[in-house]
């Protein structure tokens, strides 16, 4: 009967065991010297020898003739365990066996001494499986273990088991294993069993395996369909892009190619490919192009295949770390969508549409990836683009006349066409009113003088702005409803709305982007601080509360 390769090529000895010597050394030398523990807690992920080490563990406390701390596996007792004739040592799996009558019965029968070995021995796997009451019933004979009973307790989830179990257990971490190591042992395996492994394919069952021993022989156990096993055999078993096909769908993708990614991503999937794992290749490969990038370690520490470092970067070079890390996001979000995904086709198409106008900067997104923002009902339109004048009412206060030119509030390209504005009456005949509110340019009469006095200086001031700040924080900075500017002595004071705007606006790159373009186009020094709450001045919607009384003014072209 044929056996699984994982299950033929389990380590017998402690010696035999890859990746974890920190864990057999010390297990070695505690059984050679006698000094072992009652209770032994293995953590790890899958696939890295925990249960496998328990086993060994076992033999070795009740080997006959133990080798240097490793069990013979030739004595009567170590081949009575391995075959499970020896009823002493048992191996329980919590995940199903998850009740507090399960660890009752335990504890009813270890309280008896061993029937044929020298040690009564429990392996609990997955032991976080068990329930409250399992554990509590588990504690009592952890804290008063007769000197016959040995456990050894096994899970990949170290969170869920509690600190009461924790400190009465000698704890084992172990580790993920290299990929060089997991490449020898498929390699020692393909000889015995006369497979012809290629160094690329064994390579990359390695890298598949993600520090996982089970798992690489699993998969060199599912490529075996011919006498070779290479690269292409184990790509078609899997179900994955190869590496120079997933290097084309990404330079078809920064080229904003999105009919040439969609065309490899259908040939691809028609040809066997999951969806998931094709946008996972292209993780990977945006993971190995950042590494390269910022951290550079040699080919040997890759995912995404047999790509050098070289062609890392050319497939990398002229686009930025932000879009890069944008890339990744954007894969990352989709894997993880694939899960609850009614069409997982449909979902990775949509991906690599949005991954092409990312890359490409065609694609606008609020994460201030891109350059410019879209726009938006309360964005402030580009400087560059032709703005017809708006005409505010001037503030009734000190008058002057035809002789001394316009006031310094109005915009001073404004075409003389248009309605007459209402004349002022004399200054002796009327008492001195308040200003009308005016938030976007309040205290302007009291200012120096600037280069371009009035106008929409604010919107200069956002569109001079524009693309050298967050996306996020411009868009609230555009939203008059939202944020009021006020410049008021020295300094230009932004008035959030409430805390949340406050917090998006308030960051040292907004405020010196913001100083700035306001320096430049105020002429002289501002220091930009950000407070919330508006000012007493201005209502909480300018635009709809002030439109009634603009419409008395018949200057009046348009408002924003």
């Amino acid at each position: 009967m044929y056996q699984a390769l994982y299950r033929k090529y389990r380590p017998r000895t402690f010696e035999d065991v890859v990746g974890q010597e920190h864990v057999t050394e010390t297990l070695r030398r505690q059984v050679a010297s006698g000094r072992t523990s009652h209770a032994y807690l293995f953590v790890g992920t899958r696939g890295t020898g925990k249960t496998t080490c328990a086993k060994i563990l076992a033999r070795a406390l009740n080997c006959e003739h133990p080798v240097n701390g490793d069990p013979c596996n030739e004595c009567d007792s170590c081949r009575g365990i391995e075959s499970g004739a020896i009823l002493d040592v048992a191996e329980i799996d919590a995940a199903s066996n998850n009740g507090v009558d399960n660890i009752r019965a335990i504890r009813e029968e270890a309280i008896y001494s061993p029937a044929q070995s020298k040690k009564r021995v429990y392996i609990i796997d997955e032991v976080h499986m068990l329930s409250t009451p399992a554990f509590n019933a588990l504690l009592k004979i952890l804290e008063e273990p007769p000197e016959h009973l040995v456990f050894i307790l096994a899970t990949t989830e170290l969170r869920k088991v509690p600190a009461t179990i924790l400190s009465r257990c000698q704890h084992f971490s172990f580790h993920r294993i290299m990929p060089e190591n997991i490449e020898k042992r498929l390699r020692f395996v393909a000889d015995q069993e006369k497979l012809g492994l290629t160094d690329g394919a064994a390579a990359l069952l390695a890298r598949l395996a993600d520090g996982s021993m089970r798992d690489a022989l699993s998969l060199l156990d599912q490529c075996v369909s011919s006498d070779t096993v290479d690269e292409e055999a184990v790509l078609r078993s899997v179900g994955l892009m190869g590496a120079e096909n997933t290097a084309k769908l990404w330079e078809a993708l920064r080229k904003d190619d999105a009919a040439g990614a969609l065309e490899l991503f259908d040939r691809a999937y028609f040809d066997g490919a999951e969806p998931a794992a094709l946008l996972g290749n292209l993780l990977s490969l945006v993971r190995d192009m950042l590494m390269v990038r910022v951290a550079p370690r040699g080919s040997r520490a890759m995912l995404s295949g047999a790509i050098g470092a070289r062609r890392l970067s050319e497939l990398s070079g002229g686009i930025d770390t932000g879009r890069l890390l944008a890339a990744s996001e954007t894969l990352q979000e989709a894997v993880e969508g694939m899960r609850d995904a009614s069409d997982k086709r449909v979902r990775a198409e949509i991906c690599l549409v949005k991954l092409s106008g990312r890359l490409a900067g065609s694609y606008r997104t609020p994460e201030g990836y891109d350059p410019a923002p879209a726009a938006t009902a309360n964005t402030v339109p580009e400087p560059s683009a032709p703005v017809e004048p708006v005409r505010a009412p001037e503030p009734p206060v000190s008058p002057t006349s035809a002789d001394d030119g316009p006031p310094p509030w109005e915009d001073a390209d404004a075409p003389p066409e248009g309605p007459v504005e209402p004349e002022l009456p004399p200054q002796s005949a009327v008492s001195k009113p308040e200003p009308p509110e005016r938030p976007e340019i309040k205290d302007v009469p009291a200012r120096s003088p600037a280069p371009a006095s009035g106008g929409d200086w604010w919107g200069d001031v956002l569109g001079a702005c524009n693309g050298k700040i967050d996306g996020v924080a411009y868009t609230f900075l555009s939203n008059r409803d939202n944020l009021v500017p006020e410049v008021m002595g020295g300094g230009l004071i932004l008035h959030a709305k409430n805390a949340f705007v406050k917090m998006m606006v308030d960051s040292a790159a907004v405020k010196t982007a913001v100083a700035q373009a306001a320096t430049a186009r105020l002429g002289r020094s501002l220091a930009v601080s950000v407070a919330e709450g508006m000012p007493e001045s201005a209502p909480a919607e300018p635009g709809r509360d002030r439109l009634e009384e603009l419409k008395k003014f018949e200057g009046i072209v348009k408002f924003k």
